[in-house]
C-alpha cells in the first residue's frame, strides 16, 4: 500500500490558509463527535431517504456531512490526504476559489453516492469526497509532481500521476461493488470518491491558473 506522507512544496507561493482552516474545523468537529456521540453524527450526516422526505429541513446536511468522520482511522487518513495535496491546489486556484471548489466537490461526491441508492437510510459522512476533488485537481495540475509515499519502512518519491493513478484505479475497482448495494462496499463510499475526483478534475480545467505549475508542468500548461 502506498501512503502519501508529503510532496514538494518548494515553489508554493502562498500560505494555504483555507486548507489549514479545513483541517482545524474537521478536527474540532471530530472532538465534538467524541463528546456527543452517535446521535450527533446521525443528526448532521446526510441520509438520502431523510433528505427526500424533507429537502428544506435536511438541506444543511449536504454540507455538514463533509466535516463528520466515523472514527480515528477515518479522520487521520482524510486529514493526511488533505494536508498533502490540497495546499498546492489552493495555491494555484487562490483561497476563495479553492474553498468554493472544495464545497462543490463535496456536494458532487454526496450526489454520486446518493445515486447508488436514492432511498438509502444509511448516513453518508466524511471529507473524503471533497478531498478526492483536490486529488483530481492535483493530478491535472501537477502530474509529474513528486509525492513522498511510505512503502513498507521506506519513504520514496513517486510522480503524482502514479500515486493518484493507482488510487483512482482502486476506487474504480472497489466502486463496482456499489451496484450490489451498500453492504458490498464495506462501509466505504467509493462512489463519493469517484464523484468528487471527477468533479475536481473537471473543475480544475476551468479554475486552474496556467502560469502556476510549481510541481511540474501538466499537458495543458502554457506558462
Amino acid at each position: 500500500m502506498l501512503l502519501p506522507v508529503g510532496d514538494d512544496n518548494s515553489a508554493r507561493r502562498t500560505v494555504p490558509y483555507v486548507t489549514y482552516v479545513l483541517v482545524l474545523v474537521n478536527i474540532v468537529v471530530f472532538a465534538v463527535e467524541l463528546v456527543r456521540g452517535d446521535p450527533f453524527i446521525v443528526e448532521w450526516s446526510f441520509v438520502p431517504q431523510r433528505f427526500l422526505d424533507d429537502p428544506a429541513g435536511e438541506f444543511w446536511t449536504l454540507f455538514t456531512c463533509m466535516f463528520l468522520h466515523g472514527g480515528w482511522f477515518h479522520i487521520v487518513g482524510n486529514m493526511l490526504y488533505l494536508w498533502v495535496f490540497a495546499d498546492n491546489v489552493e495555491d494555484n486556484f487562490g483561497h476563495f476559489r479553492f474553498l468554493a471548489f472544495y464545497l462543490v466537490c463535496g456536494l458532487a461526491a454526496t450526489v454520486a453516492q446518493m445515486s447508488v441508492d436514492i432511498h438509502s437510510e444509511i448516513p453518508t459522512l466524511g471529507a473524503s469526497g471533497a478531498i478526492a476533488g483536490a486529488l483530481g485537481a492535483y493530478v491535472l495540475l501537477f502530474p509529474r509532481g513528486r509525492v513522498k509515499v511510505l512503502l513498507g519502512f521506506f519513504v520514496i518519491p513517486l510522480p503524482a500521476f502514479v500515486v493518484l493513478g493507482l488510487w483512482i484505479i482502486l476506487q474504480l475497482l472497489s466502486g463496482i461493488g456499489s451496484i450490489l448495494g451498500p453492504e458490498a462496499q464495506g462501509g466505504v463510499a467509493y462512489m463519493a470518491h469517484l464523484g468528487g475526483f471527477t468533479a475536481g478534475f473537471m473543475l480544475a480545467l476551468v479554475l486552474r491558473r496556467r502560469t502556476r505549475a510549481p510541481l511540474g508542468r501538466g499537458p495543458w500548461d502554457r506558462g
